[in-house]
């Protein structure tokens, strides 16, 4: 029995040290001194590939005539694609809904089925950006009803965010070092760095452009501005303070 209550209070003494120790360790941790900085780095990129939306649309009394009305747009377009260079899995669907056409009826105070529309949007991705505006003009020509939301990119976008990344933590580390010598020490370790969703600027330059085209239109010409990718990191780096400041 002594045995047992001997072994016990070692138990418990043993836990008490290493809980007292934990603390220490945890408080020296909190009182440790930190720098703790934010910093971009940009790199700007001229686009050379578009996307945007086409839409077909049709409306009409019942639900399949709307349905097969667009389905001849939607084919006319896509073959004017093949055309003009574009390949089907550059303009794949991106949405297709078949919806009831309601309106409102002051008499009757109640809305009324006036039939159905049909919508069939395909997203086009343009690979040459000197074609964009030859392609947007065979797809009106072939009977689209709005261009949506052009958005520009760079076909060597992954390495131009790299560079972004690596100069947005350079730029870090001598903000922080800037910081930690006015304080009156100097730049210890990285203990931690974490990046933010990459910003490519200036993405969409028409909201829509819907419409047939005359029968002899001017041709469209799409110019696209240098665009910059914007990369944020937040980092904490260790502060050593000299022995005067301490």
């Amino acid at each position: 029995m002594e045995n047992v209550l001997l072994k016990t209070k070692l138990f418990f003494f043993s836990f008490f040290l290493f809980a007292v120790m934990a603390g220490i360790s945890l408080t020296a941790r909190a009182e440790e001194r930190q720098v703790v900085v934010s910093a971009a780095g940009t790199v700007s990129v001229k686009p050379d590939m578009a996307e945007f939306g086409v839409v077909v649309k049709s409306d009409a009394k019942t639900a399949d005539k709307a349905a097969a009305e667009t389905a001849g747009k939607y084919r006319h377009v896509q073959s004017a694609l093949r055309t003009a260079g574009i390949p089907l899995e550059d303009a794949p669907t991106a949405s297709y809904t078949v919806s009831p056409l309601w309106e409102w009826d002051q008499v009757l105070g109640k809305s009324l089925l006036k039939g159905y529309s049909a919508r069939h949007t395909i997203m086009v991705k343009v690979r040459n950006l000197g074609t964009v505006g030859r392609v947007i003009d065979a797809a009106v020509q072939a009977g689209a009803d709005e261009v949506q939301n052009i958005m520009f990119s760079s076909s060597v976008y992954e390495g131009l965010r790299q560079q972004a990344l690596a100069a947005a933590v350079s730029n870090a580390r001598r903000d922080a070092a800037i910081m930690a010598s006015a304080a009156g020490g100097h730049l210890g370790q990285l203990i931690e760095v974490s990046v933010s969703q990459p910003v490519f600027g200036g993405r969409p330059v028409m909201e829509a452009m819907a419409m047939k085209a005359a029968p002899a239109p001017a041709p469209t010409e799409i110019a696209p501005s240098e665009q910059d990718i914007i990369v944020t990191v937040n980092t904490r780096w260790r502060f050593i303070a000299s022995p005067a400041s301490k």
